[in-house]
């Protein structure tokens, strides 16, 4: 097995996240994707997504996942490794296999069809033995998703490990529950390690229907409080094209959305604004400036195909006045 070389490695570290990348193939038409004749090429993966957005924003970053070396897994390194991130984590494995999804086009502001193929894929075979702990608490931030802690038995316990692994060393922990029904076993299984793994992060994200689902409660302070009552010191709400509602150690309150022009694809956009949120406060700025940041991605992310072609650059951001 190769671990290649990357030339961030040697930088101390912002944010590390743990997570798969899948190649995904976006539909150049709307239409039922067994419809559709051509697909343009694009990464995918809600740790990837925040991971490309922090490093845009010339945050160092570092990936730790597992590749096949197909011609799928070498497009996806040299792609992260474009982007400037610390692949050095990242185990490409002859004998596995890399992960791929499809993406439809819709015209009307809804979720796009989506059609997962990553069942035993290289990532899924992460475990604890790929938490290298030196390389981990060397960084700032760890940034963690439901999505890479459900993808296999193994990458639970390696979930759960980092994020102790952080805290107990002092360094801050961000958590997207990311729901994905279809990768556990009962929605009752999903809801209770979700709620575990929330208690290990510092700042916890969750879309108001999430949180309806994992709390049982229905207004975004509820839920919000639900989870700063478990530990978090900062609870974000995300509201949609409503903006965002947030309670931390310093207040609470809403901020109001970005109106965008048209919905083309609403997958991202919660990655986006992790990334808005962990930039932020890693850089000192307040909550409700880092929840303003959070909105802007996220409206930006929505307004175009793909899953982190919309996330910005610090150029971008800066003209934003953000």
């Amino acid at each position: 097995m190769k671990q290649p070389e990357s030339h961030s490695m040697n930088r101390a570290l912002d944010v590390i996240t743990f997570g798969e990348a899948m190649m995904l193939l976006v539909a150049d038409q709307p239409g039922a994707l067994e419809h559709v004749q051509a697909f343009h090429k694009r990464t995918a993966g809600a740790e990837t997504n925040v991971a490309i957005g922090l490093a845009r924003l010339g945050l160092k970053v570092g990936w730790a996942s597992r590749l096949g070396t197909d011609s799928m897994g070498r497009y996806l390194l040299a792609a992260m490794t474009r982007e400037g991130i610390d692949c050095s984590h990242v185990v490409c494995d002859a004998a596995q296999k890399t992960g791929f999804q499809f993406k439809g086009q819709v015209s009307d502001g809804s979720d796009p069809p989506v059609e997962y193929h990553r069942s035993g894929s290289a990532a899924s075979h992460m475990g604890l033995a790929d938490i290298d702990e030196t390389w981990l608490l060397g960084a700032r931030h760890l940034h963690a998703t439901g999505v890479f802690a459900a993808i296999s038995p193994t990458t639970l316990p390696a979930a759960r490990h980092s994020m102790d692994l952080m805290r107990a060393a002092g360094r801050s922990v961000s958590f997207d529950p990311n729901l994905r029904p279809t990768l556990w076993a009962t929605p009752e299984t999903m809801r209770e390690a979700i709620n575990d793994l929330a208690t290990r992060a510092h700042w916890v994200l969750p879309g108001l229907a999430e949180g309806r689902f994992l709390t049982g409660e229905r207004t975004p302070q509820g839920i919000a409080r639900y989870y700063r009552q478990r530990g978090a010191q900062l609870v974000v709400v995300k509201l949609g094209s409503e903006g965002a509602f947030y309670d931390g150690e310093a207040g609470s309150g809403y901020v109001a959305g970005f109106p965008v022009a048209a919905v083309v694809d609403t997958v991202g956009a919660g990655d986006g604004f992790a990334v808005g949120v962990i930039s932020a406060l890693l850089e000192g700025l307040s909550v409700p400036d880092a929840v303003k940041r959070a909105a802007w991605i996220g409206a930006r992310a929505v307004q175009v195909l793909g899953d982190s072609e919309g996330l910005p650059t610090r150029t971008e951001l800066n003209h934003a006045g953000l």
